[in-house]
């Protein structure tokens, strides 16, 4: 008992050193894990030692999902430990496989694509496949779960993970195998977990750390509304219509500066082959994972005068001047460039786009275009022309998921196309505007955004 009660109070440390942000894990999730192992620590005070051997412990279940948020490639965390709504009829009038909502352990975006989680810490001999009075199988769970995500539009994934922490038994896994399709996932998870220790006498030593050495973790494709070879036609289609002008790294002849030269050079140029992919050979295969989509907002910071060394002249002006440019955004745009001095946009941005194609969507380019001819100086004006000349203009092709959310005040439908777009073609939105992410998040669709600080124009 007094080892559950610690392993409770490591877990609730743990869920509080999770970070939280949009882009990783919402501040809601993380309050839903916290009432779980708070509410998991409070049974257990209720009871003695003596009772615990009659008492279904939970504790490992919310460690194994602490420990799969812990892991560096699990991102836009938009659900955990919630229900998927869910409410069907068969055509004949059937029952329905689904009594209820499906139970999903996390939703959220993995290498670049929406999937659920679906979590278990059983013992491996009591994972069964088959409906029992204890259990309603393993086999049933499944087929709710993709029944679910079959019919589910916004929350869609295209995967179902299954993590088992403890392991599988070798005739449950091949069941998963032969009637799901079901693979081991590609990716790996850190198999050790050494938060838990105590001091004793000034040593730290390990006394509650388990390790994930036997979990099987499995992925089950969940069919798409297209199929493959339509969906190669159009990323062949995006990038016919995208063949705009090609830049390589040698044909930068003007100086744009050194920051945003360093900057752009990092970046992985599509070739004249790309842009014209034929009937037959698609040139770049959907899900390589190498795309970042630019929003507005990002296309903005890496021009900036502000993020180009104009930083020190500006504070350097004398502030009536600046008040008279600026207006009523005096204050916002100073505030970014002291930003700008003690932590420099191009540095923090380099590392996530370098050896990444850039794309931005149709809307994007025409709405930059126009900011940029009407409030860019000469020299926001050139390094726009250069970067654009980087940059893979598609069409707005917003994802079916991201459309099928309500168009709001918050969800307007411009930023729904954008981020949409880069949705479709598997690709992080890099963005500024952390008002539309938060309001995806709220949702409880899983989305993957690069979040950044914004800059703004000055006439440099």
């Amino acid at each position: 008992m007094e080892l559950a009660k610690k392993r409770c109070r490591a877990v609730i440390e743990r869920i509080e050193k999770l970070p939280t942000s949009p882009n990783k894990l919402t501040a809601s999730c993380q309050r839903t894990l916290f009432k779980l192992a708070d509410s998991e620590l409070r049974f257990l005070s209720h009871f003695s030692s003596s009772t615990l051997t009659s008492l279904s412990v939970n504790i490992g279940h919310i460690e194994a999902v602490v420990h799969i948020l812990q892991q560096p490639f699990i991102t836009g965390v938009s659900r955990v430990c919630k229900p998927i709504p869910f409410s069907s009829r068969s055509r004949r009038g059937q029952k329905s496989i689904l009594s209820k909502d499906v139970h999903v352990d996390i939703v959220c975006i993995l290498d670049r694509n929406p999937v659920w989680i679906i979590v278990s810490d059983r013992n491996p001999k009591y994972v069964s496949w088959n409906e029992s009075h204890k259990s309603k199988g393993l086999k049933l769970r499944i087929e709710q779960a993709l029944a679910a995500a079959r019919t589910s539009v916004a929350l869609k994934p295209s995967s179902i993970i299954l993590f088992f922490s403890n392991g599988l038994k070798s005739e449950i896994y091949e069941k998963l195998k032969d009637e799901f399709g079901a693979v081991e996932l590609g990716l790996e998870f850190s198999v050790f977990n050494f938060d838990f220790s105590e001091d004793l006498e000034g040593d730290w030593i390990s006394v509650l750390s388990r390790t994930y050495r036997e979990a099987c973790v499995l992925e089950i494709k969940v069919n798409e509304t297209r199929d493959a070879a339509s969906t190669v036609e159009c990323v062949k289609d995006s990038l016919r219509e995208a063949a705009r002008v090609g830049l390589s790294k040698g044909h930068m002849e003007k100086d744009v500066g050194n920051s945003f030269s360093s900057l752009i050079s990092r970046m992985a140029f599509f070739s004249m082959e790309e842009k014209s992919a034929d009937n037959t050979n698609p040139a770049i295969p959907l899900g390589e994972g190498d795309f970042v989509n630019f929003d507005t907002t990002a296309l903005i910071a890496l021009v900036s005068g502000i993020s180009n060394g104009a930083s020190e002249k500006l504070l350097a002006t004398p502030e009536a001047e600046l008040r008279q440019r600026f207006k009523g955004n005096y204050e916002f745009v100073i505030g970014q460039v002291r930003s700008e001095i003690q932590h420099p946009i191009h540095e923090e941005l380099g590392s996530v786009i370098s050896g990444k194609r850039g794309i931005i969507c149709q809307s994007v380019c025409s709405e930059f275009m126009e900011l940029v001819s009407m409030c860019g100086g000469p020299n926001e004006k050139l390094r726009a022309d250069q970067l654009l000349r980087c940059l893979m203009v598609v069409p707005d092709s917003p994802s079916e998921r991201m459309m099928s959310l309500p168009t709001t005040r918050k969800l307007v439908l411009k930023n729904k196309i954008v981020f949409g777009t880069g949705d479709a073609w598997h690709a992080p939105t890099m963005t500024a505007n952390m008002a539309f992410v938060r309001a995806i998040s709220q949702t409880g669709m899983s989305l993957f955004t690069i979040g950044h600080r914004p800059r703004a124009l000055t006439g440099d």
